[in-house]
């Protein structure tokens, strides 16, 4: 029923029919499903579009050398220290939130930044040993790629499939645009999913696992306290503050921001918000695939006594016994991050040498705009080809480069809290005094990780 009043007061009542009542009753539940419904989705697609540079660099540092380092450590100590994959969490991403301030408001990468501000004999000395150390994570990362493919197609040579992978991410980087490269990035990290599904496919003891995931253990041997500092040494690893802070530029620069001017002035409380979601989503999601990677060869190659892996690619075939499922799935992991990180690899020590030198540079740019950045990229590349070929043991070359960024991590660190928390360059971007003490505490840990990995490597 219903009803209205009439001109002269009266009120006049008739009849609605049912069906119509029950037609709009349904039309109305209908449109609140699809509302209801589609808030999620609309919800998860603002929340991808919002990811970018953070993601890809907290993707990029699952790489196969880092695979490799986790899965010894879960090998050799079962969940003893998985909790490093907690513990790291926080860390990495202060850092990296402090990275991505200083390249969106300065407008420059970190090394043209150091450039501006400190003495250049220092600067090229950490970039030196940036590319010593980027080059031979590339080698191990190239090699661990062709063996993980040799698994699924025995009858590929390694040697070619080395020149095949290494030969796709230079092309990918040199030839493509921008924003149809970093769009490649963005669903490559996608893969790093098949380490997570890997631990759900075997029979974990998910108790004891999540017990030394919040209760930290040590021995203090020499053997684990090594371990201890290459995973932090592959976690907050230098290439990875470089390469945050420059995409920060780029994103800008393919929104439109082509001037240092334009750049500075176009940084708002939104920007900075979606790039805090971007870079605590990007470490977030870095640690949880080493939690997965951690618990998974703690609760099937430790329990079951295989506690010696030396490549990432033995642990792929290690899981075998515990199904063909997750050693594909662990297999797939390693080639695919691989093709996600030489590149980052490569492009930080492009970014670093060109920014330290004064020369064009940018992934924005074509080839003919910036040759020596390229050429840079080229040449990293062409080198970890050759390491391969001289046959370079894989676990030597990861440990000289651990030894590598051990030195470097503590000595970048300075200068990205001395940058971040400087008013002179950030304004009203600065650090708050907590998060400069949180970045000096980082500083003193990764010091101290340096000098323990270079006091047992000797």
């Amino acid at each position: 029923m219903s009803g209205h009043r009439s001109p002269g007061g009266v009120e006049e009542v008739f009849e609605v029919p049912a069906r119509v009542l029950e037609g709009g009753v349904e039309l109305a539940e209908e449109a609140g499903r699809t509302v209801l419904g589609n808030k999620p989705l609309k919800r998860a697609e603002n929340y991808w579009k919002t990811l970018g540079p953070g993601l890809t660099t907290g993707a990029a540092d699952d790489d196969p050398s880092g695979t490799i380092t986790y899965s010894q450590a879960g090998a050799r100590y079962g969940s003893q220290l998985i909790w490093l994959s907690v513990f790291t969490f926080p860390f990495m991403a202060v850092v990296q939130e402090m990275c991505a301030r200083i390249g969106l408001v300065s407008g420059r990468g970190l090394a043209a930044n150091i450039r501006r501000h400190y003495p250049l004999g220092i600067l090229y000395t950490v970039t030196l040993l940036l590319f010593f150390a980027n080059v031979l994570n590339i080698a191990a990362d190239l090699g661990a790629m062709a063996a993980a493919s040799h698994l699924l197609v025995p009858q590929a040579r390694t040697e070619l499939l080395i020149i095949l992978f290494a030969g796709v991410s230079v092309s990918l980087q040199v030839f493509t645009t921008y924003a149809r490269y970093a769009r490649y990035l963005k669903y490559l990290t996608l893969v790093l999913l098949s380490y997570i599904i890997v631990a759900f496919a075997v029979d974990l003891d998910w108790g004891d696992i999540l017990y030394h995931a919040v209760i930290p253990t040590i021995t203090f041997s020499r053997d684990q306290v090594f371990i201890i500092c290459a995973v932090l040494g592959t976690t907050i690893s230098p290439y990875l503050f470089f390469w945050q802070t420059s995409q920060e530029v780029e994103e800008e620069i393919l929104e439109g921001e082509t001037s240092i001017a334009s750049r500075q002035h176009s940084v708002t409380p939104e920007v900075l918000r979606k790039m805090r979601t971007d870079v605590w989503s990007g470490m977030f999601f870095s640690n949880l695939v080493m939690f997965f990677i951690f618990a998974a060869c703690a609760g099937t190659l430790y329990a079951h006594g295989i506690t010696t892996i030396e490549s990432a690619e033995q642990a792929a075939l290690a899981l075998r016994p515990f199904g063909p499922f997750a050693s594909l799935l662990f297999t797939l992991g390693i080639v695919g991050t691989g093709f996600l990180a030489v590149p980052v690899l490569a492009g930080s020590t492009a970014y670093a040498c060109a920014e330290s030198l004064g020369w064009k540079y940018g992934l924005y740019k074509k080839l003919k705009q910036a040759y020596a950045f390229y050429g840079v990229i080229i040449v990293a590349m062409a080198l970890g080809i050759a390491a391969n070929f001289a046959h370079l043991d894989p676990i030597r070359a990861l440990i000289w480069a651990a030894v590598a960024n051990g030195v470097i991590a503590p000595i970048v660190l300075y200068f990205v809290v001395r940058l971040s928390s400087s008013h002179h360059l950030m304004g009203q971007h600065a650090n708050r005094p907590l998060v400069s003490l949180l970045g000096w505490v980082i500083v003193g840990l990764m010091a101290i990780a340096g000098v323990a990995a270079l006091a047992s490597f000797l």
